[in-house]
């Protein structure tokens, strides 16, 4: 069964707290990011070994399967999108269809196991990336395709907040 597409803009989380997970940007320090992000995927594995990982549980809500494939895919994106911003400026970002993704990619057949490694691995470099994010490049800029435009430092808000956001969904804490 095919989920509704997702049509909200989550862009507010890089000035605004989220009820729905309690993640506060304004508690997001340059200092700490790498370490947030690394964090961010403590627990998945125990998630991953669970025996319902590929049930749903509604009709409207992905797995712990699904979730664990989106979060390793937003975070390749993420990596992506920061890497152009380091590398050139002005990037105008390519569009991402989380939904078109998750089916073209039949992210409920996956192997779980897997996607767990692959989700530590994409979280390991992309924090290292961000550790790596020297004084001068926290202001470089990337415009989304509605002319939204991000910073590293605000991109990294924006990744942390969905990083952080999917642990609730699956039932981890939202922070470790």
């Amino acid at each position: 069964m095919t989920i509704e597409p997702e049509t909200k803009d989550w862009a507010w989380v890089i000035t605004s707290s989220c009820p729905e997970c309690g993640f506060d940007p304004h508690t997001v320090e340059r200092a700490d990011i790498s370490n947030r992000i690394l964090a961010s995927v403590d627990g998945w594995s125990t998630v991953l070994s669970q025996p319902k990982v590929t049930a749903r549980p509604d009709s409207q809500t992905w797995s712990p399967l699904e979730y664990a494939c989106h979060v390793r895919d937003m975070i390749a994106v993420m990596t992506e999108r920061l890497d152009a911003m380091l590398h050139s400026q002005p990037v105008c970002f390519n569009d991402w269809n989380q939904d078109a993704t998750a089916v073209d990619s039949d992210y409920g057949s996956q192997v779980p196991r897997t996607v767990g490694d692959q989700l530590s691995a994409a979280a390991a470099g992309f924090a290292e990336l961000y550790r790596l994010v020297g004084d001068d490049n926290w202001e470089r800029q990337g415009l989304r395709s509605d002319n939204l435009v991000f910073t590293v430092e605000t991109l990294a808000v924006y990744a942390i907040h969905d990083l952080e956001h999917h642990r609730v969904d699956v039932g981890l804490p939202a922070r470790r």
